[in-house]
Order: C-alpha cells, then sequence, then structure tokens
C-alpha cells in the first residue's frame, strides 16, 4: 500500500501482520478522493480540511489526507496490535506534526463529548458487523461535524445500512467487496 498522491506520493505504508485489521486499497482510497474532488453534492474544501479518522488502523486515509495538504487529522485507535503500525507510519513521514492520535474506544460514553473541534471530514472504518446508528447519533449530538462537513463511511458491500434521521446519503460508490458511502448531516 501507499500514499497516491500530494507531498507524500509513493511512499510505503507499512501494514499489521495480523488478519484483525482491514487496510484500506489504494483504488478505493483514490476513487475517495476523487469523489471529494469532482462531486457537486460535495462542498468541502480539502486544502481546508479538519479530518477525524476513526477506526484508523494503520492509518491510510489520514495519511493520504496530509499527503494532500489538509490542515489536520486526528487518528482514533484503540486495537494495540496496530498502534505501533500507525505511529510508525506517522513518524516516517518526517516533520510532520498537523495529526493528533487518540487511544481510545468510541464505544465509550463520552467519548464524542471531549471534542473542542468541529471537523469538515469524519471517516469511519469500522469493523463491518459494527452497527453505525449510535455513532452517527452520538456524532450528531456532539456537533462534530461542520455545516458543509462530510462523513464517508467504509463498509461491506452487502452490509444493510439504515440511517439515523437527519442523514442524507450523497453518494455510494462500491469497489470489490466493498462500498464507501458519503453522508451529510441535514442541520
Amino acid at each position: 500500500m501507499r500514499i497516491i498522491s500530494g507531498f507524500y506520493k509513493g511512499k510505503k505504508i507499512l501494514e499489521p501482520n495480523d488478519i484483525k485489521t482491514r487496510p484500506l486499497k489504494d483504488l478505493t482510497k483514490e476513487s475517495i478522493f476523487n469523489v471529494i474532488a469532482h462531486s457537486n453534492k460535495i462542498k468541502v474544501s480539502l486544502q481546508e480540511s479538519k479530518v477525524l479518522d476513526l477506526f484508523s488502523g494503520v492509518g491510510s486515509f489520514g495519511i493520504e489526507c496530509l499527503s494532500r495538504g489538509v490542515e489536520e487529522v486526528t487518528f482514533v485507535e484503540k486495537y494495540s496490535g496496530v498502534l505501533p503500525v500507525l505511529k510508525k507510519n506517522l513518524l516516517n513521514l518526517n516533520k510532520v506534526n498537523n495529526y493528533k492520535i487518540i487511544e481510545k474506544d468510541i464505544y465509550g460514553d463520552s467519548f464524542f463529548e471531549s471534542f473542542i473541534d468541529k471537523f469538515d471530514i469524519i471517516f469511519l472504518d469500522p469493523p463491518y458487523k459494527d452497527d453505525l446508528n449510535i455513532t452517527l447519533e452520538k456524532i450528531k449530538n456532539a456537533h462534530l461535524l461542520n455545516t458543509d462537513g462530510i462523513i464517508i463511511l467504509h463498509r461491506h458491500k452487502n452490509q444493510k445500512d439504515i440511517f439515523p434521521k437527519n442523514f442524507e446519503v450523497i453518494e455510494n460508490k462500491k469497489y470489490g467487496i466493498s462500498k464507501v458511502i458519503f453522508i451529510n448531516l441535514l442541520f
């Protein structure tokens, strides 16, 4: 897996040796950024964005965002089997300091309320079996998404997701065994 574009184009991203982590494939990642750049339905400017990368894993999505010049990325990961890989991938970027790593379980009761910042892009790549409704409701209730912000979900293509009230699907793309859903929050 490599960084596709930007300052660190071609730089290799390390992957874990276990099967519990499912890194985002390069083709899927490239497609996500093409949708962000070219969809008339998305009003986010990548270079001015604050990004929240939930279930970061090795950090491939957030690192690609850093390579493309976003303002800041907050990585959230709790799995000890992948945290050292995430940290090493970020250290390999040399002199990048516009990121934070939060080593917590997002399913904790007050996790979302602890944020001060609002985000322009929230990327969720949870285990496929996870039900996202509670997480999306917590994001909404904590007012984490800026008005023109988007939520990007990476899911298994056969996963049936029904989203809570006030969440609108604006793009839905399938890539191999996965799909990527772009959602905005109706304020």
